[in-house]
């Protein structure tokens, strides 16, 4: 299972839009994604809720693909507490992640996708080495939310493509009934 987490909480992020896309482009690459949007979860503490996604989300997922927007200079704390509100670390251990950085500035949250790197690494999850930052994100989305910019999406794109070699997604693609 792939699961995209929106490594946000801020409502209407360009992080959530950018998260709606990679799922777009997997779908049609023939990988259906679901999308872990962290948009009003209360992850500070181990609740029932909490609970369900674990069960239902973190758990069955082998594939994580984390799209995080640079907060001064590293990722949201929010995107933390999944990790440290867990019951158990186990629940991370030896499956995969494709990073993904966003940021309005020009360095796409570089240091935040080292610092959310090093982070899984603790937790025995593998980190593909292509870490996309997609700088001055804000012009590379029109008003609805769909990426514009050719060169972003060429970079996503080939980013994908190198992942889903990398973990052999193609043994969990869609079937179509012709």
């Amino acid at each position: 299972m792939v699961t995209i987490i929106s490594g946000t909480n801020r409502k209407h992020s360009n992080t959530s839009k950018i998260a709606r896309e990679y799922q777009l482009i997997l779908h049609k690459k023939g990988i259906e994604a679901g999308l872990l949007s962290l948009e009003g979860l209360d992850l500070a503490y181990y609740n029932a809720a909490f609970e369900k996604i674990e069960n239902e989300i973190i758990i069955p997922t082998t594939h994580f693909i984390i799209i995080s927007p640079e907060y001064n200079g590293s990722f949201p704390g929010v995107l933390k507490l999944l990790f440290d509100t867990s019951r158990s670390h186990d629940i991370w251990f030896n499956k995969k992640a494709l990073l993904t950085g966003v940021a309005t500035g020009r360095a796409g949250n570089l240091r935040g996708m080292d610092h959310l790197a090093d982070v899984l690494n603790y937790l025995k999850i593998t980190v593909h080495p292509n870490k996309l930052p997609i700088p001055v994100v804000n012009t590379v989305l029109d008003y609805e939310g769909k990426i514009i910019n050719n060169n972003t999406l060429k970079a996503i794109n080939q980013q994908l493509d190198e992942f889903i070699a990398w973990t052999s997604l193609q043994l969990i693609t869609i079937t179509h009934n012709s």
